[in-house]
Formats: C-alpha cells, sequence, structure tokens
C-alpha cells in the first residue's frame, strides 16, 4: 500500500531534553503570551465579512450617510443598522442623526480608535498574504 500525504503535513514531534514530547505551537502547553504570527493582529470585531467592509468604506472618507454605506456594501437596512451597533459598541463607528431639510438622516463614521484598528488589521491581512510570520 502506498503512503497518502497531505497537502500539509504537520512537523514531526521533537522531544524535550527530558525526552517528553515538545508541546506543539498553539497548545495549552505552549509559551503564553499573543504569539508572533500575524494573525494575532486581526480585529475579531472587524473580521467578519460585513462589518470589514463597513469599516473599509468609512475609512475612505470622514462621514457618510447611511444610505450610502447600505447601498455600497450591498446589504439591507437591518443588518447595516445591527452591525453598526456592534462597530458603535466597540467604539469604532460613531452615528450621528440630524436632518436635511425635512428628512432625517444617520451618517456614520469612524472614530480615531476605529482608524487604528482598521489600518493594524490591514497591515495584519497583509503580513499573512505576504507570508510575513
Amino acid at each position: 500500500m502506498t503512503e497518502q500525504h497531505h497537502a500539509i503535513d504537520p512537523p514531526p514531534e521533537s522531544a524535550a531534553p527530558d525526552g517528553a514530547p515538545a508541546p506543539r505551537a498553539g497548545s495549552a502547553g505552549s509559551a503564553g503570551g499573543a504569539g508572533s504570527h500575524p494573525r494575532h493582529g486581526l480585529d475579531e470585531v472587524i473580521h467578519a465579512p460585513v462589518r470589514f467592509s463597513i469599516v473599509a468604506t468609512l475609512a475612505a472618507a470622514d462621514k457618510a450617510e447611511f444610505a450610502f454605506v447600505r447601498d455600497t456594501v450591498e446589504v439591507s437596512d437591518s443588518v447595516l443598522s445591527r452591525q453598526v451597533g456592534v462597530l458603535e459598541k466597540a467604539g469604532y463607528v460613531a452615528v450621528t442623526k440630524g436632518y436635511v431639510g425635512k428628512r432625517p438622516r444617520t451618517w456614520l463614521s469612524l472614530t480615531a480608535d476605529g482608524r487604528i484598528v482598521f489600518a493594524a488589521h490591514c497591515q495584519a491581512l497583509r503580513a499573512i498574504a505576504g507570508g510575513d510570520g
């Protein structure tokens, strides 16, 4: 029978000096801390595709009308509203309500923290895609 190989084979376990198997990376026995892989720089709040798209849209402007973001990201009012709520709670998006004439409007903008987190998230994605980690 022939030996099968997977696309990514795990590295062989090495033995510690005392002869015990060394813990695998990411296991409970591995070193603590955030780790050095760029994925640790990803932000869980904005990593979701719709939230990432909202933040990316807002990063290109000082503020944007709710309807513009909804149409750009191609989601319903309710989906955008729910996801903006998550981003607002995290402190990444500010929501401003007002009027244009007699018509109510909602504007969305990235906070300073939102811009910093978005830039770091994009940098982590580039590092992962470029193999820098």
